[in-house]
């Protein structure tokens, strides 16, 4: 009928983010990810920002579609204002941050309308460090190191081997940078301009962007069909 607009899908992510890697340390949680924003396959933005604070003990980041990264980020304002507004004395801590998420993304999930994000929700509250991660389906865990993309692939077995609980606030930034140094090595849709943030007791701390120190001279990346019969 005239004057009714059709119903409108996310068929397909136009600008998107790469991988998130987040890490418990000895004092709370550290959280990394580039700043590009992929059109298609070109790096057409280089300083988008996704990992933002929520509230007062959680740190969001994201990849996928900024888009929706943005509209999750609304649906949070609007959560942690309703939450404020009893002035109670209390307030949402990450876990109860994680499950709303979790609910939310399995929520439009099921109506065939998905945000086309993979989120990793970190924080602190009373001493307790929560880090967790939902995918656009809805599908969840928690464990002490996470990631998203190619990350899962690339960066989490190198955690699984360095990765220790008594982490200094150093070494679980060099741990980090040393993740986000492969996937920049190996990832079409990463940017050599790093964002790392931390949340503590204390609060949330985002750091300015850096670039990562790289080495382009290996053999396999000056000739990477060396070897490879029949390669192009």
């Amino acid at each position: 009928m005239d004057g009714v607009a059709e119903s409108q899908r996310t068929l397909y992510p136009y600008v998107t983010g790469s991988s998130v890697v987040a890490i418990k340390y000895k004092d709370g949680i550290l959280m990394a990810a580039d700043m590009g924003g992929s059109y298609g396959s070109t790096l057409r933005y280089k300083s988008v920002e996704r990992i933002k604070p929520v509230g007062k003990h959680s740190l969001l980041g994201a990849s996928g579609e900024i888009s929706d990264f943005q509209e999750i980020l609304r649906y949070l304002d609007e959560l942690i204002l309703y939450d404020n507004m009893w002035d109670d004395g209390n307030s949402l801590g990450p876990k109860e941050v994680h499950n709303y998420l979790t609910r939310v993304m399995y929520n439009r999930r099921n109506k065939f309308n998905p945000l086309w994000n993979a989120l990793v929700l970190g924080g602190v509250k009373n001493g307790q460090k929560y880090l967790g991660m939902v995918n656009m389906i809805g599908i969840n865990f928690e464990d002490n190191h996470v990631a998203t993309g190619l990350g899962n692939h690339l960066a989490r077995p190198i955690l699984r081997d360095e990765w220790h609980e008594n982490l200094t606030f150093e070494e679980g930034v060099k741990l980090l940078e040393k993740c986000m140094r492969v996937l920049l090595y190996r990832d079409r849709s990463a940017v050599n301009k790093i964002q790392i943030s931390k949340i503590t007791d204390e609060g949330v701390t985002v750091f300015p962007p850096f670039s990562l120190k790289t080495y382009w001279e290996f053999s396999a990346f000056k000739n990477p069909t060396v070897g490879a019969e029949g390669s192009w």
